[in-house]
């Protein structure tokens, strides 16, 4: 994710996201001034794996520890 974004929500290294407030994934996040702020990448194969498509939309924050 972009290293902005990562430092504005105190990102430690796992992220939430929630997709249409159905699908819930916990990952590990890492900074990068390569992706837009307003964008999170994430490895084709765990998208497939979590039933999601490209260019979905969802909610992302600091997972809690």
């Amino acid at each position: 994710m972009n290293e902005v974004t990562y430092k504005y929500l105190r990102i430690s290294g796992k992220i939430e996201v929630v997709v249409a407030g159905k699908k819930k994934l916990e990952l590990i996040a890492s900074p990068s001034s390569d992706i837009p702020e307003n964008e999170v990448w994430i490895n084709s194969d765990e998208m497939k794996a979590a039933g999601l498509s490209d260019n979905s939309i969802a909610t992302v924050r600091a997972a809690r520890i």
